[in-house]
């Protein structure tokens, strides 16, 4: 009588390949994308898809799931299925995603929970995100004043508390106001409220920045200082970030302060 063998069971690994073409994949990520049975590939353009099909014999791009007038919900459910497909099929699979693989990505979280809950191994490998590069672009330190995100058209839907003494960063202002999840970009009558919001917390005439990390080597990171009013006359793509930086300065609680400097009169420093 012959043995019987378990087959295989599937894994999943969503593992982030950074923003610049060859220089942000950590060497982790890349032994899952190299290990893997089969790769979906999710980047900003060919070369880096190209890129990263030389390392792997069976990549391929989640690219065709997106269509001009379809619902992104839509080609984000059906890049999960294709994933998992291979999964339950008892295959390793990697989803190499441009940037982190958790910021601004609905597919490798749905994915790696839906692996989880059916009860397959699956892991998220961090990866340089769209922030991190920010940081050092625009050599800003979030720990100077503090710093707040946000997704542009959800800024502008709910009311948050903004702090105009830290940074404010909007991502994907350049679809800023979509709620359909089927366009690729909104026009300036969309940024004309989206200023409006800004305009309840900062003065028209306050500098902001046009931010877009560089995905090729050869190219330059697009940092565009702008007023606040004129925004809506600037072109904007999926791909930028809007910097807003401090309008005012930090703003000392003095009672705080004292009942600090009691405790300091009051406990030794410890060595």
């Amino acid at each position: 009588m012959g043995i019987c063998m378990e087959p295989t069971k599937g894994s999943l690994s969503c593992v982030g390949i950074g923003m610049t073409l060859g220089s942000h994949l950590a060497p982790l990520a890349r032994s899952y994308v190299e290990q893997a049975d089969v790769v979906f590939v999710a980047a900003s353009n060919k070369w880096v898809e190209e890129w990263v099909m030389g390392m792997n014999g069976d990549v391929r791009t989640l690219q065709p799931f997106y269509a001009e007038g379809k619902s992104r919900m839509e080609t984000y459910t059906e890049m999960v299925e294709a994933m998992m497909s291979e999964v339950r099929s008892g295959k390793r699979v990697c989803g190499a995603f441009y940037g982190h693989p958790g910021i601004f990505a609905w597919v490798p979280h749905k994915a790696v929970k839906t692996a989880r809950a059916e009860g397959f191994f699956a892991h998220m490998e961090p990866g340089i995100s769209a922030e991190d590069c920010l940081y050092a672009d625009l050599g800003l330190d979030p720990g100077t004043t503090g710093c707040q995100h946000f997704e542009a058209t959800q800024f502008m839907v709910y009311r948050r508390c903004v702090d105009p003494s830290a940074w404010l960063i909007l991502w994907q202002v350049g679809i800023a106001g979509d709620r359909t999840l089927k366009r690729f970009s909104t026009g300036a009558g969309y940024r004309d409220l989206l200023v409006e919001v800004l305009a309840r917390t900062y003065p028209m005439r306050h500098e902001v920045i046009v931010y877009r990390a560089a995905v090729l080597p050869i190219y330059q990171p697009r940092i565009e200082r702008v007023l606040l009013r004129d925004l809506p006359d600037i072109d904007l793509g999926m791909e930028d970030t809007l910097a807003v930086p401090p309008a005012q300065s930090l703003i000392i609680d003095e009672d705080i302060g004292r009942r600090l400097a009691d405790l300091d009169n009051r406990e030794p420093m410890m060595s």
